[in-house]
């Protein structure tokens, strides 16, 4: 299924997300609200809920229950953006100005600070201990992975591994949780969420390492932010990682710095994208939605199964 249908299909459930997220940001404060607001009217492919609503389809679905678990997945999401922005000091975000660009970093901090709070408020319409102890577990891991994030910026001398988890923390426990909060929260039974669990982490797992593909082939219009930005902030990724295993280009991305260059990041763009770094990356990532698509086939079969697969292959595989 295209997918365009999917999410068609679900929009009335997703409008009513949307609806409890304008909701969850209302605030007495003008200056938090508007600075929300913002964020939330910036848009975003809305993955999560997607994926959530899907996975609560292997339950006794109900959307009047299932979207405060929705909203409560994206707004830590969303909460994680105007944090990442204000470390990495980025002014545009999916073409638009950033919190903190739009008032500043002080305002940014407590904004993220404050969505993270309505994400909590908005859980606790849900009478679940073990959902409410996964959503705690997922947001410890996230700013985990944050703070590791902040550790190893420009650490040219990282391995795989650290990269795998790190990714793990910051994108790919968040998606796991969606598609298995879902299932909880419409009263699938641990066989079910637990597998939806691991298809959603193999699933974020390729779909962040796609992201860090696109962030040196895609154009900065359909990135929303100049080209190799990752790299210039000292993040180091996949297909970065893949690259240094040359003696004369690990020579020249270990010079870059914050202070660097566009001319200089656009020359080891070029360099990276005739290496074979790229294909490798997609290597690996199409061996994680491999993995994702072999524990969905353990999963009873259906519409809602069918949707996960396609979502999955639109992550994995997609150009932007």
């Amino acid at each position: 299924m295209n997918i365009k249908l999917i999410y068609t299909r679900l929009k009335a459930d997703i409008d009513l997300i949307e609806q409890e997220l304008e909701r969850a940001v209302g605030s007495s404060s003008t200056i938090l609200e508007e600075a929300s607001v913002h964020l939330l009217q910036a848009g975003g492919k809305r993955i999560r809920p997607v994926m959530l609503l899907l996975g609560a389809k292997f339950g006794d679905y109900d959307i009047h229950r299932v979207k405060y678990v929705a909203a409560s997945l994206e707004l830590i999401h969303m909460a994680s953006l105007v944090h990442d922005d204000v470390i990495d000091d980025a002014v545009i975000r999916r073409g638009k100005h950033t919190v903190k660009a739009e008032w500043d970093n002080r305002i940014a901090m407590y904004t993220g600070d404050y969505i993270f709070a309505a994400a909590l408020e908005c859980i606790t319409q849900i009478d679940n201990v073990e959902a409410h102890q996964i959503l705690s577990h997922t947001m410890t891991q996230l700013c985990i992975g944050e703070i590791v994030q902040i550790q190893d910026k420009y650490r040219y001398d990282q391995h795989l591994r650290d990269y795998l988890r790190r990714i793990k923390r910051k994108t790919a426990i968040l998606i796991a949780a969606s598609c298995q909060l879902g299932a909880i929260a419409a009263g699938a039974p641990a066989s079910i969420h637990q597998k939806l669990y691991e298809f959603g982490y193999n699933v974020g797992m390729s779909f962040q390492i796609t992201d860090d593909i696109l962030d040196f082939t895609a154009s900065e219009k359909e990135l929303g932010k100049p080209a190799g930005g990752d790299l210039l902030q000292g993040n180091i990724t996949l297909p970065v990682l893949y690259a240094m295993e040359d003696r004369e280009m690990r020579a020249q991305i270990s010079s870059v710095h914050a202070h660097s260059s566009r001319e200089e990041i656009n020359h080891i763009i070029d360099r990276l994208k005739n290496s074979d770094a790229i294909e490798r990356s997609h290597v690996l990532s199409r061996r994680y939605l491999d993995r994702a698509l072999k524990v969905l086939n353990e999963l009873p079969p259906g519409r809602h199964r069918n949707s996960l697969r396609d979502i999955a292959y639109f992550i994995g595989k997609r150009k932007y």
